[in-house]
């Protein structure tokens, strides 16, 4: 086959501009706007042009439910010309299961990575289960997060308590992953020794790890087949502190630290009854007794207070770097006085809006991506990954989820697949598929700094992997109807970009196509091989 150059931009049209939604003076995507255009401004940057239709359609699909658009959905979108179409499509996607499917995924690799730590925590269709439900009941996010880091129930009926499995028995590992995650605070250099350039110090690490040092995980025994765990919480038990690493000695037992709430006073507990005793270990098989006065509890309910002055900053700025890219504090766990946000004033902003909307998080996506400043296109004049001033939209590569059921969408196999009439099949558990093999390459690209790789292994998995497995020839696939259509072979491959790539092909790409198409020699190959290759390019890789 010919060699085939994909244009990395788009072309962007007057009409565009007319189709961009211009809010309201008084919503906060407007406020958004101005605030980043005028950074461009003083700082004398140009900004790329408004995205494209296809442009944008493809990235808010992926953005919203991390998987292109259909074909059936590409060209109503493309053919519609009235000029709020961006705003009522984003209406859509927000509300479709497929949000609460895409954000649940977003988020459980937020919590536990690809590869996280703790027995049996790579098993937690539970915490998965209950984090969609989150999404799909609009659960405002500081409620959720109390779940969380209240961790009742087991981890298999309610779920949430399995991001404590992860730190069984290490109230230090746990202490920083919540500071990081849910207040964007690293105390990581505080847990040896006080920090050298922040304001904390060993006994506020350890202060911390006090709300968690009680904690015991529990195995209660099987529930609806799976193993399940509970987070037990003794009445007595200290972090003890040694002092500096530097000044510790073998056998030396160190002085116990009482809760203190991060960069506020200490935890007033009530005094325990004289009766009131703890097991060496919560038996398991049943759940743990609720102790005289929960701790964890206490710390949970100080996290997601409206009033604590890292809990909603460090979320509003998680979410913003979701969908442009880059936090407006990079990176976006560590928002400290030694690394400012790049605009100040819009991160105050969303922080307390986000809070007087009481935490809802579909509100806070709704306006970012109705936003002017998210709807630029990813081409221009800035080269780098992450532009400082956010003057051109992100350019990333899908995740292996949204890579994996992309295929499936653009090779027709669901399609297929529902024709054959058989039994739907489960997300990644597809026929002849392997999914821990997909993860292996692709599991690995988005780690919120901006870095991506792809590497020879990947670039082999796409010449000779799964990928070839997924271009179906059965009835109702693309292959079978770029085969057997009679339709003219210029509509053929219309509808072959349409259904792949979510946008239509310019002169050339449709005659070097039809070309290749026609030829009369070696059409089951030639076929097969025009789709591997929408499938495999960098136009289908990321997501511009």
């Amino acid at each position: 086959m010919k060699s085939f150059h994909f244009v990395a931009g788009f072309v962007c049209v007057a009409a565009v501009a007319a189709s961009t939604v211009v809010a309201d003076a008084d919503e906060l995507r407007a406020s958004i706007d101005q605030r980043i255009e005028a950074a461009w401004q003083v700082n004398k940057v140009k900004q790329a042009e408004p995205a494209t239709d296809a442009e944008f359609l493809r990235r808010v699909f992926l953005d919203l439910h991390g998987v292109i658009p259909s074909r059936e959905e590409a060209a109503a979108f493309l053919d519609d010309a009235s000029p709020d179409k961006r705003s009522k499509l984003i209406d859509t996607l927000l509300e479709h299961p497929r949000f609460a499917i895409h954000q649940s995924d977003v988020w459980d690799l937020i919590y536990f990575t690809r590869n996280p730590p703790g027995y049996d925590t790579d098993k937690r269709q539970g915490f998965q289960n209950w984090l969609r439900e989150q999404f799909e009941n609009d659960v405002p996010y500081n409620e959720w997060v109390k779940s969380i880091l209240r961790a009742e129930g087991d981890t298999v009926k309610n779920g949430s308590p399995m991001f404590y499995v992860m730190y069984k028995s290490q109230p230090e590992d746990a202490t920083e992953a919540i500071t990081q995650k849910f207040l964007g605070i690293q105390l990581q250099c505080a847990r040896c020794h006080d920090h050298p350039f922040e304001e904390w110090k060993q006994t506020d690490f350890y202060g911390f790890a006090g709300f968690l040092s009680r904690l015991q995980v529990v195995d209660v025994g099987t529930v609806d087949k799976q193993k399940a765990y509970a987070i037990g919480e003794m009445n007595t038990g200290d972090v003890l502190f040694t002092g500096p690493v530097t000044e510790q000695k073998r056998g030396q037992k160190g002085e116990p630290v009482k809760p203190k709430f991060l960069g506020g006073d200490p935890l007033v507990e009530p005094e325990l009854p004289e009766d009131v005793k703890d097991p060496r270990n919560f038996p398991n098989g049943k759940q743990p007794p609720a102790p005289h006065f929960s701790r964890k509890n206490a710390l949970a309910d100080w996290i997601t207070s409206p009033d604590n002055p890292y809990f909603a900053r460090a979320a509003a700025n998680r979410i913003w770097a979701q969908f442009m890219g880059k936090g407006i504090v990079h990176p976006v766990d560590n928002l400290s006085p030694a690394n400012p946000p790049c605009h100040p004033e819009l991160l105050d902003e969303l922080s307390k809006e986000l809070v007087a909307h009481k935490f809802d998080l579909k509100w806070l996506i709704r306006e970012i991506v109705n936003s002017r400043a998210y709807q630029l296109s990813a081409s221009g004049d800035n080269t780098e990954a992450m532009p400082l001033w956010f003057e051109r939209a992100r350019y990333r590569p899908l995740s292996a989820e949204e890579l994996f059921e992309s295929w499936l969408l653009a090779s027709g196999y669901q399609d297929a697949h529902k024709a054959s009439g058989k039994e739907p099949e489960d997300r990644f558990n597809v026929r002849g598929f392997t999914w821990d093999y997909m993860r292996r390459f692709f599991g690995r690209p988005n780690d919120g700094m901006g870095n991506f790789q792809g590497g020879m292994q990947e670039h082999l998995y796409l010449n000779n992997g799964q990928i070839h497995q997924l271009i179906s020839k059965d009835k109702g696939s693309l292959y079978d109807y770029l085969a057997t259509s009679e339709s003219p072979m210029e509509e053929r491959v219309e509808r072959l970009f349409l259904q792949v790539l979510s946008r239509k092909p310019d002169a050339e790409e449709t005659a070097q196509f039809v070309t290749h198409l026609s030829a009369e020699d070696d059409q089951r190959n030639r076929i097969h091989e025009a789709i591997w290759t929408l499938m495999s390019c960098s136009e289908f890789r990321f997501n511009h």
